[in-house]
């Protein structure tokens, strides 16, 4: 761990599959961090504060910055620790593009077999009814316009998910021990791949038979799990807001440039959403729009100002 890590604080709860995602680069990279945990539906008043709208989990909090989605999050988890690095040469491309399957297309389908109405039911058991209707309609609302896979089709296309990862973990086991997705070290396919399947195992274990006729896969969980979480500090929200509220936002280099994509100038008022789940829209003023990100100013009373940022990949831009 460098000596110069900044204070990361991470905005999370403990069943949420993306957070165990990042916990688990924290883990690999050997890094400290805050853990604020938040609730896992709306309201999120601590939340919305920082980011000017994203309600969606985790957020990663450096002082008066704020990254929304995991994809960034290791991206600036990466640069702060580059060693081991989650996007090794030669192979960062394809990395990038089997963790965007595993985020997306590998993600729905484990969580609709992780929510079939049986699983659904043991995971509320013993919680009162409205609980279980609260979290149904929240996630429900996060969802509006999306297709969203039944679970026999879901538990079809999540084994054969399986297998095909199984079959690159072989693949692999043919050259060299021990084995990851790509090679001898983890990257970020890997722990893009891990959390659906961590949700499946740890999270709705009745759900999790599923695994079994891949014990390949389930060794490489295992080579995972081994990683940790890091060095774990608990922050209250307060703290957090109060944090935010006393830094100011690292200065942006002058010498980024300016992707255009939209015939929107920098300075302008715009939103920021997610293309599907989760539509919140953040509003703030555009202050940069790189080739990867883009990067929000947002004030308000609670946090003061703070500079919030987004990957290009997944979001839309809009002015106004």
């Amino acid at each position: 761990m460098a000596d110069t890590q900044p204070t990361l604080i991470f905005h999370h709860y403990a069943n949420s599959p993306f957070s165990e995602k990042v916990r688990l680069v924290f883990g690999f990279k050997r890094l400290a961090w805050h853990s604020v945990n938040i609730p896992n539906i709306l309201p999120k008043p601590d939340v919305v504060a920082l980011t000017g709208g994203y309600r969606k989990t985790p957020v990663l909090q450096i002082g008066a910055d704020i990254y929304c989605d995991t994809a960034l999050i290791c991206e600036e988890l990466d640069r702060i620790a580059p060693t081991p690095p989650l996007y090794p040469e030669p192979l960062k491309g394809v990395a990038r593009v089997l963790a965007q399957w595993a985020d997306s297309t590998l993600f729905w389908a484990a969580m609709a077999h992780n929510f079939n109405p049986q699983a659904s039911a043991a995971m509320f058991a013993g919680a009162p009814p409205e609980v279980a209707q609260q979290f149904s309609a929240d996630r429900a609302a996060m969802s509006t316009g999306m297709t969203r896979l039944r679970a026999p089709d879901a538990a079809t296309a999540y084994q054969s998910y399986l297998r095909r990862l199984s079959h690159m973990l072989e693949s692999q086991k043919e050259q060299h021990e021990p084995l990851f997705l790509l090679g001898q070290s983890p990257c970020i396919a890997d722990f893009a791949a891990y959390h659906s399947l961590w949700f499946t195992k740890k999270i709705v274990p009745i759900a999790a038979p599923i695994l079994e006729a891949t014990p390949a896969v389930l060794d490489w969980m295992g080579r995972m799990a081994a990683f940790g979480h890091g060095v774990k500090n608990t922050l209250a929200a307060a703290d957090a807001i109060a944090v935010a509220k006393q830094a100011t936002a690292v200065a942006l280099a002058q010498d980024l440039i300016f992707q255009d994509d939209h015939g929107i100038p920098l300075g302008a008022e715009v939103t920021i959403a997610a293309e599907t789940f989760g539509q919140e829209p953040t509003q703030g003023t555009l202050v940069a729009a790189t080739r990867t990100r883009y990067t929000l100013r947002h004030t308000n009373e609670r946090v003061g100002t703070v500079h919030v940022h987004f990957p290009r990949v997944g979001f839309v831009l809009r002015k106004g």
